[in-house]
């Protein structure tokens, strides 16, 4: 059995089947499936559950599949501390990213990172709190922009991203400078599901109030057009809204809420070469440009 036979085994397990498996490795299903066949005739095993509906891990799978990600990690290890003594920057970045930072956050660091690190190639993977905290546990990414405080992995701040209170133009609010969360109990809330809403829920609970909850959306931009409508205020991170705004607006939340984003990772001391520098110009960058994002 070979490294690269983990790497096809999992790069099928993390896509669900065959071809998108082969799309990225550069292979032919029939080659993916012969790479799988062959590691499980050398393990004695079935490690997939094959289906219509794509694949699954069997019992034997889920026993082993973390071992086959740590020998991948160390591979990885390996050939980028040998580029590092070389001097040559090489690798690879498994990355994950919510909506608002690979939309907001993500281009410029992108940008600034591929032109110091030609050789270091990223690999993006988008989901919500819970699954990027997961991805990093399990292997599947090497580093992931959270919503912090996270459990069980450390982590970097990199920015406070400010909750403000979305209103439609006409409502008495419009012209506010802020709006204190006892005014907004009073008026119908339309609750956003990304994962701030443990922020907002926890600002209303401290204050003894609970919001008049409409619609649980998650979606921004179904969030702002319901507002558009006059169907609801909202509070949503900074982040989130688009450069422009039409017809509706923001106000200042009183008291002022942020939620914090930064970088996890399973362990900063540990984490490949190149990861460690992706996380020094994410910190660049976003020290260098937080006015813009906000």
């Amino acid at each position: 059995m070979t490294v690269f036979q983990f790497k096809v085994f999992l790069k099928v397990v993390d896509t669900g089947n065959f071809t998108k498996a082969g799309e990225i490795l550069g292979l032919t299903q029939s080659g993916v499936s012969h790479n799988i066949s062959t590691l499980e005739s050398e393990l004695g095993i079935i490690l997939l559950n094959r289906g219509r509906n794509g694949v699954s891990l069997t019992d034997g799978g889920k026993r082993i599949i973390g071992h086959m990600r740590n020998i991948v990690s160390e591979s990885e290890q390996i050939k980028q501390k040998t580029a590092a003594i070389l001097g040559i920057e090489m690798g690879k970045v498994k990355i994950g990213s919510f909506p608002s930072a690979s939309a907001k956050l993500l281009p410029g660091i992108i940008s600034y990172f591929k032109s110091r690190y030609e050789g270091i190639e990223l690999e993006l993977y988008e989901g919500s709190y819970d699954e990027i905290s997961e991805w990093i546990e399990n292997g599947v990414i090497d580093i992931g922009f959270v919503s912090l405080p996270v459990k069980r992995l450390e982590t970097i701040p990199l920015l406070k991203d400010k909750l403000v209170v979305l209103v439609p133009s006409g409502h008495p609010f419009h012209d506010h400078k802020s709006v204190t969360i006892e005014q907004l109990s009073q008026e119908p809330f339309i609750m956003p599901k990304a994962g701030c809403e443990v922020l907002i829920k926890e600002r209303f609970q401290s204050n003894g109030l609970k919001p008049n909850v409409q619609f649980e959306v998650e979606d921004n931009q179904t969030i702002i057009s319901l507002v558009h409508e006059g169907l609801g205020l909202t509070v949503v991170p900074q982040l989130t809204l688009p450069n422009w705004l039409t017809q509706v607006s923001t106000v200042e939340l009183v008291p002022e809420t942020y939620r914090t984003i930064g970088l996890a990772v399973k362990s900063i001391k540990n984490c490949l070469p190149a990861v460690k520098e992706f996380i020094i110009a994410s910190q660049k960058l976003v020290k260098t440009n937080s006015e813009n994002y906000l």
